[in-house]
């Protein structure tokens, strides 16, 4: 119907709002946002990080990260502390509240992810990870942050 149909960058952005909203749906539950929960994991995976390199490291702004970690830490999730070593800078971790909350929706998390992959089948998931891959690494792309 649209002439966007045959564009990638239009596909890409309609699966990506689909994926979004079944990834929503699955989180709400714990009035969880798939970008917080992929805060949560990050800071799970990396504690003590600066509030910059987990920003970096998923391509949040700053200014909207600054949001995301106060909401965090205001629903008792998330530690900031100022860091050892640079007054500058905030380290983050996750409370044990912040821990209990980030295992069950990793477990809802699992969930979505299993109906994506029934969608696509095991090799279609692998190709489309390593399609968008090549997509990420396309001359430039780091300067659009």
């Amino acid at each position: 119907m649209t002439p966007l149909t045959g564009y990638v960058g239009y596909a890409l952005r309609r699966a990506q709002q689909t994926i979004f909203a079944d990834c929503n749906h699955a989180l709400a539950k714990l009035n969880l946002r798939p970008g917080q929960f992929a805060v949560l994991l990050t800071i799970d995976q990396n504690p003590g990080a600066s509030q910059s390199s987990v920003s970096a490291a998923l391509g949040i702004q700053k200014a909207n990260f600054v949001a995301t970690i106060a909401d965090l830490e205001n629903r008792g999730l998330v530690r900031r502390r100022k860091s050892d070593t640079d007054g500058r800078t905030y380290s983050l971790s996750l409370t044990p509240r912040g821990r209990s909350l980030l295992q069950h929706a990793s477990e809802l998390q699992s969930v979505h992810e299993a109906r994506v992959t029934a969608q696509l089948g095991n090799e279609g998931r692998q190709q489309l990870l390593c399609l968008l891959e090549r997509l990420m690494a396309l001359p430039g792309a780091g300067q659009l942050k």
